[in-house]
This record gives C-alpha cells, structure tokens and sequence, in this order.
C-alpha cells in the first residue's frame, strides 16, 4: 500500500481547487483534472483567459479574478505560462499549488518552483489529482507507483 504525501493530503483536505489550464475544447490534462476533481465533490474553479464558462460553470481569466478564498491551484499549464499563475496565486493569497507533471516537464519551471518557496507557498511539483483522488483508476495506480519509484513525483 503507497503512503500518500503530507502535502498531497493536505492539498486535497481543501474544498475549493482551481485549475489553470482547462480548455474550452473539453480534452486535455487540465480537463481530466477539472471533471475528476468535480465528480469526486470539490468545489472547481475552472481558469482560462479566453473562457467564460467551461461546461455551465464560470470560468476565470486568471486566480485573481476568483471571488472568495481557494484552498488551492492546480496547474495544468504550459510551462512558460507557470510563473505567471504563481504570481496570481501569491496575490491571492493561494497558500497550496499542484504543478501537473507526468512526462518531460510538465506544467513546472524550475523560476516558477522557486516563485513558490520565494513566496511561502507549498509546491507540490508531479503528478496529478487523478492519481490520489478516489476512486483511482488502475492507470493512474500504476503510473503514481511509476512515479514515485523513479523519483518524480512526491512520496
């Protein structure tokens, strides 16, 4: 049985989670991660600059223009565009990020990782949601197992 990170279960006890990085198109990481989150009893933010809703629900330009608290951010955005949304989530007073990473990079930039720990905000670099939320599927088990024993995602 796989143990699950402190900061991992702390990230998940939060009830409202915003994702950067949801398409308007319905399919990619960030979407996965939208409706796992969704179906599984969140509260989910969805963010994309050229979107007002995605599926019915408001969707947000940016973390800043959430109204109220967010427990946390998970970002499933090109890497370049991380460190931007870090900014946002420290404005916002985001205390936890996710950066989506299953293979290459990821959503993570080393400056954006740094922005984190500049700014007092727990990083969570690898992985995603779908491997920790449950029901986990047996794709997800099997890729968390992968992950962690090579190192590239906490825990």
């Amino acid at each position: 049985m796989t143990r699950t990170p402190s900061s991992i279960v702390e990230f998940l006890a939060g009830k409202r989670i915003a994702v950067a990085g949801v398409s308007r198109q319905s399919r990619g990481v960030g979407n996965a991660i939208f409706h796992k989150l969704r179906d599984t009893g969140f509260e989910v933010l969805p963010i994309n600059p050229n979107a007002t809703e995605i599926e019915g629900i408001p969707c947000y330009p940016d973390v800043t223009s959430i109204p109220g608290d967010i427990d946390g951010v998970v970002i499933a955005t090109h890497p370049d565009a991380a460190l931007g949304v870090v900014r946002k989530c420290a404005e916002k007073g985001v205390r936890r990020v996710w950066f989506h990473r299953s293979f290459g990079a990821g959503s993570a930039s080393d400056e954006a990782a740094e922005e984190c720990k500049r700014r007092g905000i727990t990083a969570i670099v690898g992985g995603c949601p779908l491997m920790y939320c449950e029901p986990v599927d047996r794709g997800h088990r099997c890729f968390r197992w992968w992950l962690q024993l090579t190192g590239r995602v906490p825990g």
